[in-house]
Protein backbone atom coordinates (compact mmCIF):
# COMPACT_ATOMS: atom_id res chain seq x y z
CA UNK A 1 0.00 0.00 0.00
CA UNK A 2 1.29 3.44 -0.89
CA UNK A 3 2.01 5.92 1.89
CA UNK A 4 1.65 9.68 1.67
CA UNK A 5 3.40 12.57 3.35
CA UNK A 6 1.04 15.56 3.62
CA UNK A 7 3.45 18.49 3.12
CA UNK A 8 7.21 18.75 2.73
CA UNK A 9 9.43 21.83 2.42
CA UNK A 10 12.20 21.58 -0.19
CA UNK A 11 15.07 24.06 -0.34
CA UNK A 12 17.86 24.41 -2.89
CA UNK A 13 21.19 26.21 -2.69
CA UNK A 14 23.87 27.50 -5.07
CA UNK A 15 26.51 25.76 -2.96
CA UNK A 16 24.83 22.83 -1.22
CA UNK A 17 22.36 19.95 -1.51
CA UNK A 18 18.58 20.07 -1.87
CA UNK A 19 17.12 19.42 1.58
CA UNK A 20 13.64 18.08 2.40
CA UNK A 21 12.15 19.14 5.77
CA UNK A 22 9.13 18.06 7.75
CA UNK A 23 7.62 21.53 8.47
CA UNK A 24 5.72 20.28 11.53
CA UNK A 25 8.68 18.92 13.49
CA UNK A 26 11.61 20.56 11.72
CA UNK A 27 13.19 17.15 11.05
CA UNK A 28 15.30 16.68 7.92
CA UNK A 29 13.73 13.92 5.83
CA UNK A 30 16.17 13.66 2.92
CA UNK A 31 19.13 15.16 1.06
CA UNK A 32 19.48 15.31 -2.74
CA UNK A 33 23.04 15.92 -3.88
CA UNK A 34 24.78 17.07 -7.04
CA UNK A 35 23.03 20.36 -7.88
CA UNK A 36 24.16 24.00 -7.66
CA UNK A 37 20.85 25.76 -8.20
CA UNK A 38 20.31 29.46 -9.04
CA UNK A 39 17.24 31.43 -7.81
CA UNK A 40 13.87 29.99 -8.94
CA UNK A 41 15.69 26.87 -10.12
CA UNK A 42 13.69 24.27 -8.17
CA UNK A 43 10.32 22.72 -9.00
CA UNK A 44 8.24 19.57 -8.67
CA UNK A 45 7.31 17.60 -11.78
CA UNK A 46 4.14 15.78 -10.81
CA UNK A 47 4.38 13.84 -7.54
CA UNK A 48 7.28 11.64 -8.54
CA UNK A 49 10.09 13.92 -9.72
CA UNK A 50 12.14 16.85 -8.45
CA UNK A 51 13.78 19.10 -11.05
CA UNK A 52 16.68 21.45 -10.27
CA UNK A 53 18.58 23.86 -12.50
CA UNK A 54 22.31 23.21 -12.29
CA UNK A 55 25.17 25.52 -13.20
CA UNK A 56 28.53 23.79 -13.28
CA UNK A 57 31.87 25.28 -12.24
CA UNK A 58 32.58 25.93 -15.95
CA UNK A 59 29.30 27.86 -16.37
CA UNK A 60 27.54 25.18 -18.43
CA UNK A 61 23.78 24.88 -17.95
CA UNK A 62 21.72 21.76 -17.30
CA UNK A 63 18.81 20.33 -15.28
CA UNK A 64 19.05 17.50 -12.77
CA UNK A 65 16.12 15.14 -12.13
CA UNK A 66 15.63 13.24 -8.87
CA UNK A 67 13.30 10.50 -7.64
CA UNK A 68 12.03 10.78 -4.08
CA UNK A 69 13.61 7.45 -3.10
CA UNK A 70 17.18 8.29 -4.17
CA UNK A 71 19.50 11.12 -3.13
CA UNK A 72 21.51 10.94 -6.37
CA UNK A 73 20.68 12.47 -9.76
CA UNK A 74 18.95 9.87 -11.93
CA UNK A 75 18.81 11.93 -15.13
CA UNK A 76 21.08 14.81 -16.16
CA UNK A 77 19.65 17.01 -18.93
CA UNK A 78 22.25 19.20 -20.68
CA UNK A 79 21.08 22.46 -22.26
CA UNK A 80 22.79 24.89 -24.66
CA UNK A 81 22.90 27.67 -22.03
CA UNK A 82 22.49 28.19 -18.27
CA UNK A 83 18.84 28.19 -17.13
CA UNK A 84 17.34 29.37 -13.85
CA UNK A 85 13.52 29.40 -13.47
CA UNK A 86 11.68 26.10 -13.91
CA UNK A 87 7.99 25.16 -14.12
CA UNK A 88 6.34 21.79 -14.77
CA UNK A 89 2.87 20.69 -15.84
CA UNK A 90 0.61 19.21 -13.16
CA UNK A 91 1.02 15.66 -14.46
CA UNK A 92 4.81 15.99 -14.62
CA UNK A 93 4.90 15.21 -18.35
CA UNK A 94 6.52 18.48 -19.45
CA UNK A 95 9.11 20.81 -17.96
CA UNK A 96 9.83 24.42 -19.00
CA UNK A 97 13.14 26.19 -18.38
CA UNK A 98 14.00 29.88 -18.81
CA UNK A 99 17.44 30.75 -20.19
CA UNK A 100 19.80 33.71 -19.86
CA UNK A 101 19.23 34.57 -23.52
CA UNK A 102 15.46 34.96 -23.03
CA UNK A 103 14.68 31.59 -24.65
CA UNK A 104 12.27 29.12 -23.04
CA UNK A 105 12.92 25.39 -23.41
CA UNK A 106 10.08 22.86 -23.51
CA UNK A 107 11.27 19.43 -22.28
CA UNK A 108 9.54 16.04 -22.25
CA UNK A 109 9.83 14.07 -18.99
CA UNK A 110 11.30 11.80 -17.84
CA UNK A 111 13.27 11.30 -21.07
CA UNK A 112 14.64 14.86 -21.02
CA UNK A 113 14.20 15.39 -24.75
CA UNK A 114 13.92 19.07 -25.74
CA UNK A 115 10.70 19.39 -27.76
CA UNK A 116 10.79 23.07 -28.60
CA UNK A 117 12.80 26.23 -28.00
CA UNK A 118 11.27 29.66 -28.51
CA UNK A 119 12.64 33.21 -28.02
CA UNK A 120 10.16 34.63 -25.50
CA UNK A 121 12.16 37.65 -24.31
CA UNK A 122 15.05 39.91 -25.29
CA UNK A 123 16.76 39.47 -21.89
CA UNK A 124 17.10 36.63 -19.39
CA UNK A 125 13.94 34.88 -18.13
CA UNK A 126 13.48 35.70 -14.42
CA UNK A 127 10.38 33.63 -13.54
CA UNK A 128 8.06 30.95 -14.91
CA UNK A 129 4.61 29.92 -13.69
CA UNK A 130 1.86 27.55 -14.86
CA UNK A 131 -1.75 28.39 -14.00
CA UNK A 132 -3.85 26.21 -11.74
CA UNK A 133 -5.62 24.27 -14.48
CA UNK A 134 -2.33 23.69 -16.32
CA UNK A 135 -3.44 25.41 -19.52
CA UNK A 136 -1.11 28.40 -19.64
CA UNK A 137 2.59 29.16 -19.24
CA UNK A 138 3.51 32.63 -17.96
CA UNK A 139 7.03 34.02 -18.10
CA UNK A 140 8.60 37.21 -16.77
CA UNK A 141 11.89 38.70 -17.89
CA UNK A 142 14.53 41.24 -16.97
CA UNK A 143 13.39 43.19 -20.05
CA UNK A 144 10.22 44.08 -18.11
CA UNK A 145 7.84 42.05 -20.29
CA UNK A 146 5.37 39.28 -19.43
CA UNK A 147 4.58 36.59 -21.99
CA UNK A 148 1.49 34.39 -21.67
CA UNK A 149 1.29 31.27 -23.81
CA UNK A 150 -2.71 31.46 -22.91
CA UNK A 151 -4.21 32.50 -18.10
CA UNK A 152 -6.76 34.39 -16.17
CA UNK A 153 -4.93 36.60 -13.72
CA UNK A 154 -1.28 37.28 -13.00
CA UNK A 155 0.65 38.98 -10.22
CA UNK A 156 4.10 40.32 -11.05
CA UNK A 157 6.86 41.75 -8.88
CA UNK A 158 9.38 44.26 -10.15
CA UNK A 159 12.94 45.30 -9.18
CA UNK A 160 11.58 48.83 -8.65
CA UNK A 161 9.74 47.63 -5.53
CA UNK A 162 6.21 47.50 -6.97
CA UNK A 163 3.72 44.65 -7.15
CA UNK A 164 1.35 44.79 -10.12
CA UNK A 165 -1.95 42.93 -10.45
CA UNK A 166 -3.01 42.29 -14.06
CA UNK A 167 -6.13 41.06 -15.83
CA UNK A 168 -4.63 39.06 -18.67
CA UNK A 169 -7.70 38.66 -20.92
CA UNK A 170 -7.94 42.46 -21.24
CA UNK A 171 -4.25 43.13 -20.75
CA UNK A 172 -5.20 45.73 -18.13
CA UNK A 173 -3.24 46.76 -15.07
CA UNK A 174 -5.74 46.41 -12.20
CA UNK A 175 -3.68 47.68 -9.28
CA UNK A 176 -0.13 48.66 -8.33
CA UNK A 177 1.12 48.30 -4.77
CA UNK A 178 4.28 50.18 -3.80
CA UNK A 179 6.70 48.31 -1.52
CA UNK A 180 9.68 49.76 0.39
CA UNK A 181 12.23 47.46 -1.29
CA UNK A 182 12.61 45.08 -4.27
CA UNK A 183 10.78 41.76 -3.98
CA UNK A 184 12.07 38.29 -4.93
CA UNK A 185 8.69 36.54 -4.88
CA UNK A 186 5.07 36.38 -3.73
CA UNK A 187 2.67 33.97 -2.09
CA UNK A 188 -1.12 34.41 -2.16
CA UNK A 189 -3.42 32.95 0.49
CA UNK A 190 -6.09 30.36 -0.49
CA UNK A 191 -8.86 32.99 -0.41
CA UNK A 192 -6.86 35.21 -2.81
CA UNK A 193 -7.58 38.16 -0.50
CA UNK A 194 -4.01 38.78 0.74
CA UNK A 195 -0.51 38.49 -0.65
CA UNK A 196 2.82 38.01 1.10
CA UNK A 197 5.95 39.53 -0.44
CA UNK A 198 9.55 38.37 0.00
CA UNK A 199 11.60 41.49 0.76
CA UNK A 200 15.23 42.01 -0.24
CA UNK A 201 15.67 43.61 3.21
CA UNK A 202 14.88 40.27 4.91
CA UNK A 203 11.31 41.23 5.86
CA UNK A 204 7.92 39.75 4.97
CA UNK A 205 5.27 42.21 3.78
CA UNK A 206 1.54 41.53 3.74
CA UNK A 207 -1.03 43.43 1.66
CA UNK A 208 -4.49 43.13 0.12
CA UNK A 209 -4.79 41.74 -3.41
CA UNK A 210 -7.89 43.85 -4.15
CA UNK A 211 -8.95 46.99 -2.33
CA UNK A 212 -7.02 47.85 0.86
CA UNK A 213 -8.48 46.64 4.15
CA UNK A 214 -9.80 49.07 6.78
CA UNK A 215 -6.67 48.47 8.86
CA UNK A 216 -4.41 49.50 5.98
CA UNK A 217 -6.61 52.47 5.02
CA UNK A 218 -6.70 53.86 8.56
CA UNK A 219 -2.92 53.70 8.79
CA UNK A 220 -2.52 55.11 5.26
CA UNK A 221 -0.44 52.06 4.25
CA UNK A 222 -0.43 49.68 1.29
CA UNK A 223 1.45 46.89 3.08
CA UNK A 224 2.31 45.91 6.65
CA UNK A 225 5.75 44.59 7.60
CA UNK A 226 6.05 41.72 10.05
CA UNK A 227 8.29 42.49 13.00
CA UNK A 228 10.81 39.64 12.75
CA UNK A 229 13.16 39.59 9.77
CA UNK A 230 15.75 37.31 8.19
CA UNK A 231 19.46 38.10 8.23
CA UNK A 232 19.52 38.21 4.43
CA UNK A 233 17.17 38.79 1.46
CA UNK A 234 14.10 36.53 1.38
CA UNK A 235 14.32 34.49 -1.85
CA UNK A 236 11.09 32.46 -1.76
CA UNK A 237 7.73 32.04 0.00
CA UNK A 238 5.12 29.28 0.10
CA UNK A 239 1.78 28.77 1.87
CA UNK A 240 1.39 25.82 4.24
CA UNK A 241 -1.37 24.15 6.22
CA UNK A 242 -4.34 25.53 4.23
CA UNK A 243 -2.98 29.07 4.43
CA UNK A 244 -2.59 29.13 8.20
CA UNK A 245 1.20 29.12 7.91
CA UNK A 246 3.79 30.68 5.62
CA UNK A 247 7.25 29.27 4.84
CA UNK A 248 10.08 31.68 4.01
CA UNK A 249 13.59 30.93 2.78
CA UNK A 250 16.46 33.42 2.96
CA UNK A 251 19.88 33.82 1.39
CA UNK A 252 21.33 33.49 4.89
CA UNK A 253 20.40 29.78 4.78
CA UNK A 254 17.46 29.94 7.20
CA UNK A 255 13.97 28.54 6.64
CA UNK A 256 11.24 29.93 8.89
CA UNK A 257 7.64 28.82 9.37
CA UNK A 258 5.28 31.65 10.35
CA UNK A 259 1.89 31.74 12.02
CA UNK A 260 0.00 33.94 9.57
CA UNK A 261 -2.66 35.20 11.97
CA UNK A 262 -0.09 36.56 14.45
CA UNK A 263 2.72 37.31 11.98
CA UNK A 264 5.19 35.46 14.22
CA UNK A 265 7.85 32.80 13.59
CA UNK A 266 6.76 29.40 14.93
CA UNK A 267 9.60 27.15 13.80
CA UNK A 268 13.13 27.59 12.48
CA UNK A 269 14.18 24.64 10.32
CA UNK A 270 17.70 23.27 10.58
CA UNK A 271 20.29 25.51 8.93
CA UNK A 272 22.56 23.14 7.00
CA UNK A 273 23.30 25.39 4.04
CA UNK A 274 25.35 28.54 3.64
CA UNK A 275 22.60 30.05 1.51
CA UNK A 276 19.26 29.19 -0.12
CA UNK A 277 18.37 29.85 -3.75
CA UNK A 278 14.76 28.58 -3.83
CA UNK A 279 12.02 26.89 -1.82
CA UNK A 280 9.00 24.83 -2.90
CA UNK A 281 6.23 22.87 -1.17
CA UNK A 282 5.59 19.20 -1.96
CA UNK A 283 2.13 17.87 -1.11
CA UNK A 284 0.79 14.33 -1.11
CA UNK A 285 4.12 12.77 -1.97
CA UNK A 286 3.57 9.09 -2.72
CA UNK A 287 5.97 6.41 -1.62
CA UNK A 288 4.84 3.52 -3.82
CA UNK A 289 7.27 1.06 -2.29
CA UNK A 290 5.47 1.25 1.05
CA UNK A 291 8.71 1.82 2.97
CA UNK A 292 9.70 5.32 3.88
CA UNK A 293 13.34 4.33 4.30
CA UNK A 294 13.62 5.59 0.73
CA UNK A 295 13.06 9.11 2.08
CA UNK A 296 15.69 8.63 4.76
CA UNK A 297 13.31 8.26 7.72
CA UNK A 298 10.93 5.60 9.02
CA UNK A 299 7.31 6.48 8.21
CA UNK A 300 6.01 5.65 11.68
CA UNK A 301 8.83 7.66 13.24
CA UNK A 302 8.08 10.55 10.87
CA UNK A 303 4.40 10.48 11.81
CA UNK A 304 5.24 10.55 15.52
CA UNK A 305 7.66 13.46 15.06
CA UNK A 306 5.20 15.42 12.96
CA UNK A 307 2.58 15.27 15.69
CA UNK A 308 -0.13 14.31 13.17
CA UNK A 309 -2.48 11.38 13.62
CA UNK A 310 -1.54 8.38 11.49
CA UNK A 311 -5.11 7.94 10.34
CA UNK A 312 -5.06 11.50 8.98
CA UNK A 313 -1.88 10.80 7.03
CA UNK A 314 -3.27 7.57 5.59
CA UNK A 315 -6.59 8.97 4.43
CA UNK A 316 -7.35 8.23 0.79
CA UNK A 317 -6.30 11.07 -1.49
CA UNK A 318 -9.87 11.60 -2.67
CA UNK A 319 -11.10 12.19 0.87
CA UNK A 320 -8.23 14.56 1.53
CA UNK A 321 -9.09 16.54 -1.60
CA UNK A 322 -12.77 16.70 -0.53
CA UNK A 323 -11.70 18.01 2.86
CA UNK A 324 -9.50 20.63 1.19
CA UNK A 325 -12.42 21.79 -0.96
CA UNK A 326 -14.71 22.09 2.06
CA UNK A 327 -12.07 23.97 4.03
CA UNK A 328 -11.51 26.27 1.07
CA UNK A 329 -15.23 27.07 0.92
CA UNK A 330 -15.29 27.73 4.68
CA UNK A 331 -12.32 30.10 4.41
CA UNK A 332 -13.97 31.98 1.52
CA UNK A 333 -17.23 32.25 3.49
CA UNK A 334 -15.29 33.63 6.44
CA UNK A 335 -13.61 36.20 4.19
CA UNK A 336 -16.98 37.26 2.74
CA UNK A 337 -18.45 37.57 6.25
CA UNK A 338 -15.55 39.82 7.29
CA UNK A 339 -16.05 41.99 4.18
CA UNK A 340 -19.80 42.29 4.91
CA UNK A 341 -19.09 43.14 8.55
CA UNK A 342 -16.59 45.83 7.56
CA UNK A 343 -19.11 47.30 5.10
CA UNK A 344 -21.80 47.33 7.82
CA UNK A 345 -19.42 49.04 10.27
CA UNK A 346 -18.62 51.66 7.62
CA UNK A 347 -22.31 52.28 6.96
CA UNK A 348 -22.98 52.57 10.70
CA UNK A 349 -20.15 55.11 11.09
CA UNK A 350 -21.50 57.21 8.21
CA UNK A 351 -25.03 57.09 9.68
CA UNK A 352 -23.69 58.12 13.09
CA UNK A 353 -21.91 61.09 11.50
CA UNK A 354 -25.17 62.20 9.84
CA UNK A 355 -27.09 61.92 13.12
CA UNK A 356 -24.45 63.99 14.92
CA UNK A 357 -24.55 66.64 12.19
CA UNK A 358 -28.36 66.82 12.42
CA UNK A 359 -28.17 67.09 16.18
CA UNK A 360 -25.63 69.91 16.01
CA UNK A 361 -27.72 71.71 13.36
CA UNK A 362 -30.88 71.46 15.47
CA UNK A 363 -29.09 72.83 18.54
CA UNK A 364 -27.78 75.76 16.50
CA UNK A 365 -31.26 76.62 15.20
CA UNK A 366 -32.78 76.62 18.69
CA UNK A 367 -30.06 78.90 20.01
CA UNK A 368 -30.64 81.32 17.13
CA UNK A 369 -34.41 81.41 17.81
CA UNK A 370 -33.91 82.24 21.50
CA UNK A 371 -31.58 85.11 20.61
CA UNK A 372 -34.21 86.61 18.26
CA UNK A 373 -36.92 86.40 20.98
CA UNK A 374 -34.77 88.18 23.52
CA UNK A 375 -34.22 90.99 21.03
Amino acid sequence: MASFLPEIVLTSSPDGPIIAYDPYSGAIIAHFTGSRSPPKGLTLAGKGLIAASHISATGAGSINLYNWWSSAVFNHLPLPEPVAPLAATLDGAYLFAGGLSGHIYSISLPSGKTIQTFPAHSKSVSCLEINDDGSLLISGSDDGSIVVAPIFQLVATSPDGTCKFWSLPQGLLLRTVALPCPMAGLAIDPTESHFYAAGSDGSIYIGATKSPTRQLTKRNLQVIKWREKHGGPVVSLAMLNQGRNLVSGSEDGNVWIWEVEKGQVMTVLGNEMVSISDLVMARGVANSRGSSSNLGINMEEWREKSGLAARELSRPVRKMEEMKEKLGVAVKDRSRAIDILESAIGAYERLLELILKEAKGGTGNKSGGKEKESM
